[in-house]
């Protein structure tokens, strides 16, 4: 295998070398097609053949990169694909000169070129370009590939764009569709009086959403800055400044994991409205959800996969207590205390932490039983004050807000608040923040004393809301990846593993003996600042634990669990053919995609524990210790030689 693939890149090289060859004689010839500044294009492809019965017999002219050629004696055809699609041209000798020709034959497929010539018809009925001029505009110095899809391409499709553009049709067609819903939420929203405006990126106060950011350093200022996690807070200033309707279309940045539905950097629009509340966030929602549908897709009628989901009727509204009740069969209505929900959690093997109180508890039983169910368009309102530190409190009944999320496919799509606007409440609710972030939730809000300043110069009752982009681009076009739906989505560095490698390899003179780079050399360690918890005492006896089934796994994907701070789903290869998925807490020490193609291991006849709704079947092993205060966990990663389902004696 390794033979044959350097045999391969050798013929590649070659390939390579030929065309470089061709471009120098080019140059030398005084036919440097990177010295052509412009091309004058008159039609895209798809115009000629919708108005083949207005242009037949007229002259035009189109420029694309050549896709496929076929020189037979003094005629040729080629197809020249442009960014409306591809038409066929039809190269004579005889009409566009000798030398011309001559040189058309020493084009490559991938070259960028331009036809002129007279639009007809050729015998076989595919209308084409009986070209006059063939002009070359830029040389092609790589080989595309014969077939740029599939699954053993996507990691090289994410990364390569450009050649996922120019090798699959679907693929722009998808851009161009994202393109469109952009245009036509601003079509729609412009047309209701609302205001585009623009607000800052970095920020010295990300505030806004429950997510942490990413840190950087203004060398200007010596001062330490963030790069913003919503559109927010700035956006309600300008509420109290009078400007009544705004919305924003920009980049955010959540210093979170990647998976399917998740990328650090993510296209959010956040508008406002004063003198409304969230049920007139709702109706607007639904109004532009099916304007949208209608102008990107041409139906209020999405399909997504094996799902039909239909837009063109009301939207269901249920709130977070009816929700949980309908499909948990548990009414948070009859649960009075923390110590009822705690009892609730339990009995249902909902898994809460020390530091949740009644209201987290209500909202982890809707991610754990009420999410799925969500497939049609969907509106839960009235989540509780706990997990809503920016949201208007219900008068009867302040321990809920006026908030909803909108529910598509299971999905959160938008989230909406009847604005906070009592100053006096809104220090309390950033001063509860606070309290969670010393008790070690990374993600909540800091006190923003201008924002606190903003609301004490008076804002009016305002409807607010933030909807995500990329899922709505994913849902308008069928796209089951956010990386589909992104341009250039957030990679790993090529080049990491082997960085770390050496990072290892130059530590230790051992390492060169292929650890994979998981283990860090000793010597680098201070084991003066470590503690690791004390043997146990009591012995387990030999029969018990031989019973533990330890097996080497292959991670084949690893996810991060929705609405979970801490979980990680791993789906692993155990030997057996089937899939194993097991559920681990150590998203704080990992991020998914450095674990995909790792060896762990596990334990393999461990009964299912359901943790989020899901099975996890087994558990992974890690190792833990205590170094100045703070826990430090390190999966058992082993050499990638050895097979999956190998059993550990």
């Amino acid at each position: 295998m390794a033979e044959q693939k350097n045999v391969q890149e050798q013929d590649i090289n070659q390939l390579i070398k030929v065309r470089q060859d061709k471009l120098k004689e080019f140059q030398e010839n005084g036919k440097d097609p990177f010295q052509i500044t412009k091309y004058d294009v008159t039609h895209h492809s798809t115009e000629i053949r919708d108005n083949y019965d207005d242009l037949e017999g007229k002259t035009v002219s189109v420029a694309g990169r050549m896709m496929f050629k076929r020189v037979m004696g003094k005629a040729s055809f080629c197809n020249v694909q442009d960014l409306k699609g591809s038409i066929q041209a039809y190269v004579a000798r005889d009409s566009i000169g000798e030398e011309s020709y001559k040189d058309f034959k020493k084009y490559d497929v991938g070259d960028v070129i331009g036809i002129k010539g007279e639009v007809f018809t050729t015998k076989t009925g595919e209308i084409s370009i009986h070209a006059s001029e063939v002009t070359l505009l830029a040389k092609s110095l790589n080989i595309l590939p014969e077939k740029f899809h599939g699954l053993t391409n996507t990691d090289m499709r994410y990364r390569q764009r450009y050649v996922d553009l120019i090798m699959n049709q679907d693929v722009k067609e998808t851009f161009v569709k994202r393109s469109k819903v952009i245009s036509s939420i601003r079509h729609y929203l412009d047309g209701e009086g609302f205001m585009e405006v623009e607000t800052p990126m970095l920020v010295q106060n990300a505030g806004g959403a429950a997510a942490r950011p990413f840190n950087t350093h203004f060398n200007a200022l010596d001062e330490d800055l963030h790069l913003r996690i919503s559109l927010e807070l700035y956006l309600k200033r300008l509420i109290v400044g009078g400007m009544e309707r705004v919305y924003e279309i920009g980049r955010v940045f959540r210093n979170e994991g990647l998976d399917t539905r998740h990328n650090p950097e993510f296209t959010l629009m956040e508008l406002y409205q004063a003198y409304t509340d969230y049920h007139g966030m709702m109706d607007l929602t639904e109004k532009l959800y099916r304007h949208v549908a209608k102008e990107v897709t041409g139906s209020e009628i999405l399909h997504y996969g094996d799902l039909e989901i239909d837009l063109s009727k009301p939207f269901e509204r249920l709130t977070m207590i009816d929700a949980v009740k309908k499909y948990a069969n548990v009414d948070f209505n009859e649960i009075h205390t923390l110590e009822e929900a705690r009892k609730a959690a339990d009995e249902h093997h909902v898994v809460y932490e020390e530091r949740h109180k009644k209201g987290d508890i209500l909202n982890l039983f809707f991610e754990e039983f009420v999410e799925e169910h969500l497939l049609q368009p969907t509106f839960i309102m009235d989540h509780p004050i706990e997990i809503s530190p920016l949201t208007k409190k219900k008068t009867e009944n302040p321990d809920y807000v006026e908030r909803f999320e909108f529910f598509m496919n299971g999905w959160e799509m938008a989230n909406a608040y009847s604005e906070l606007n009592d100053p006096i409440d809104q220090r309390e609710r950033f001063a509860a923040q606070e309290e969670l972030f010393a008790a070690g939730d990374e993600e909540a809000n800091h006190t923003d004393e201008d924002f606190l300043n903003a609301l004490s110069h008076g804002m009016p009752p305002t409807g607010g809301i933030g909807f995500g982009i990329d899922r709505m681009v994913m849902m308008m076009t069928n796209s089951p990846a956010i990386r589909d739906v992104l341009l250039f989505p957030t990679m790993k560095s090529l080049d990491s593993d082997k960085k770390a490698a050496k990072a290892v390899s130059d530590g230790s003179a051992n390492a060169a003996g292929g650890n994979n780079g998981f283990f860090t050399p000793n010597a680098k360690i201070d084991f003066s600042k470590v503690k690791v918890e004390p043997m146990f005492e009591e012995s387990v006896d030999f029969d018990t634990f031989s019973k533990s089934d330890f097996r080497a796994v292959k991670v084949k994907a690893c996810v991060a669990v929705p609405k979970s701070k801490k979980l990680l789903q791993f789906t692993l290869d155990d030997g057996t053919g089937t899939d194993r998925t097991i559920l681990s807490g150590i998203h704080a020490y990992y991020e998914p995609e450095e674990l995909v193609g790792k060896t762990l291991i596990a334990i393999t006849n461990l009964p299912p524990r359901a943790m989020m709704g899901i099975d996890s079947c087994g558990m992974l092993l890690s190792a833990v210790h205590e170094e100045e205060g703070e826990e430090k966990l390190h999966l058992l990663m082993v050499d990638n030689h050895i097979p999956a389902g190998a059993k550990l004696y």
